[in-house]
């Protein structure tokens, strides 16, 4: 099955698939597991352009091929907000299932232009490939973060959500409607679910794409699924997981210079965070 068909059996069953961006061998291999662990039908994973730059489009491809086959899951490569014709069109080549087509800091007619041309180009080489576009701006980055400035201004707006789709043929939309990027410290993130359903009322073609998950509560991202969310990206709360347990495991153990010994127990983290997730993604009890 694609990757479109995985996702319209998660809207007509009310769950969401999982996306989680690696950029190390062991993380990948950690989200898989931890998908599998949960039950999920299949997960994504992604990578940034910097994440892929760092482990090579090709490479990713291949060690997507090689774990999915080892741990029997289906697992979707994804090229997470890539911002150029040029760069898509790398990854569509390389032989990536998904790409997002990131053009939400463009003027409107320029984003629409991108996301078409990505389109054309992926419906060339496989009609299977899936493409996402972006229309509202996500603030943020994927770290830990003070405070992020938020208001309605800043949330995809359903009419132009619509004419977005209509015009692009996008397959996946990503929008805004309180999420960010990142994890904030000194604010409560708040998804306006209201406003997302009457984008998904506006244009209910595309499957809906949760960005920012990291430091929402359960509730709202729950909320969120049940209202047409059929993907939900979580990054920042995994790259802290691991991060904390390796400075964990070289604070106990500073004489230690053998990767797979405080890289483990680093990684053993990330898959019971994406294992809790999925759960809450498939909307069971963690």
């Amino acid at each position: 099955m694609s990757l479109n068909e995985y996702l319209k059996q998660a809207r007509e069953g009310q769950y969401a698939l999982g996306h989680f961006n690696f950029s190390t061998e062991d993380v990948l291999k950690a989200i898989v597991a931890g998908a599998k662990e949960a039950s999920a039908p299949a997960v994504m994973v992604g990578l940034s352009e910097g994440e892929a730059e760092f482990v090579g489009l090709t490479e990713a491809v291949a060690l997507v091929k090689a774990i999915s086959a080892d741990l029997q899951l289906p697992v979707f490569l994804n090229a997470d907000h890539f911002k150029s014709f040029e760069k898509c069109k790398a990854a569509i080549d390389a032989g990536f299932d998904a790409v997002i087509a990131d053009g939400s800091k463009l003027p409107m007619a320029e984003n629409v232009a991108l996301a078409k041309q990505v389109v054309d180009y992926a419906r060339s080489v496989n009609p299977n490939i899936s493409i996402e576009g972006e229309l509202g701006y996500l603030k943020g980055a994927s770290e830990v973060q003070t405070k992020i400035e938020i208001s309605s201004a800043d949330y995809s707006q359903p009419e132009e959500v619509a004419e977005f789709v209509a015009q692009t043929g996008v397959d996946r939309m990503a929008v805004v409607f309180g999420n960010i990027h990142g994890i904030v410290t000194d604010q409560e993130e708040k998804l306006d679910v209201e406003h997302f359903s009457k984008i998904v009322a506006a244009a209910p073609a595309p499957y809906y794409v949760l960005h920012g998950a990291s430091g929402l509560k359960d509730e709202d991202i729950a909320a969120s699924i049940k209202a047409g969310i059929v993907n939900v990206h979580f990054n920042t709360e995994l790259r802290v997981a691991y991060t904390e347990a390796i400075e964990k495991q070289l604070e106990a153990n500073p004489n230690e210079t053998t990767p797979y010994k405080y890289m483990g127990p680093a990684a053993e983290e990330v898959k019971k965070l994406v294992a809790a997730k999925t759960r809450l993604f498939m909307l069971m009890k963690a």
